[in-house]
């Protein structure tokens, strides 16, 4: 139902490209496909996203085992989840894509979702996370790249506008979440 022929490969060009970028700019990348493992490190990242900020919807954390169930499912339908890991090997972030909406007419538009280890924001890791998960979709039938962003969020505005991403809807109070209500912004990518 994912509708993608292209399995995730270690070796995409363009996942090469983008950690030749990262190093000219000075920074260590390894990105590489799910490993399973790396369902520990994904947890504890995205927990604390989870438990101390608005910026995912989710309200209790997850175990890893949880997280592995996610990614395995994800993953089945050729949907891409890659981690970033540091010079000592260390997981310090992810993203993936996984389907927009359930509804069989949506299959060729994916959502985007990247996290970095806290503290590790502002480097451009996360962005050559986004960029390895596009160029992935790029080579698949996926029509559109969807970004959906807790409002205030001008570090994540300006990623999407740097990978030429479009604000197409800002949704008021839809979230709810610390005793506040929290706005939505739909960003719009279209691949091919």
């Amino acid at each position: 139902m994912g509708g993608f022929t292209t399995p995730v490969s270690g070796d995409a060009r363009g996942l090469r490209h983008h950690l030749r970028a990262c190093k000219r700019s000075g920074g260590r990348v390894s990105i590489r496909p799910f490993a399973p493992g790396d369902e520990v490190a994904i947890a504890d990242i995205y927990n604390h996203y989870v438990l101390h900020t608005s910026v995912t919807f989710e309200e209790e954390a997850l175990t890893p085992t949880a997280l592995r169930e996610r990614v395995d499912a994800g993953t089945a339908q050729g949907h891409p989840w890659l981690v970033w890991e540091d010079e000592a090997g260390r997981l310090q972030g992810y993203a993936y894509a996984g389907k927009f909406h359930h509804r069989a007419a949506y299959r060729r538009t994916m959502e985007l979702t990247v996290y970095l280890r806290h503290g590790q924001q502002r480097q451009g890791r996360g962005r050559a996370l986004y960029a390895a998960v596009l160029d992935h979709l790029r080579q698949t039938d996926c029509h559109v790249a969807m970004g959906i962003v807790a409002l205030p969020n001008e570090a994540s505005a300006a990623l999407h506008r740097s990978l030429g991403f479009q604000q197409v809807a800002h949704l008021h109070e839809v979230g709810h979440k610390f005793g506040r209500w929290i706005d939505v912004g739909f960003w719009e990518l279209k691949l091919n």
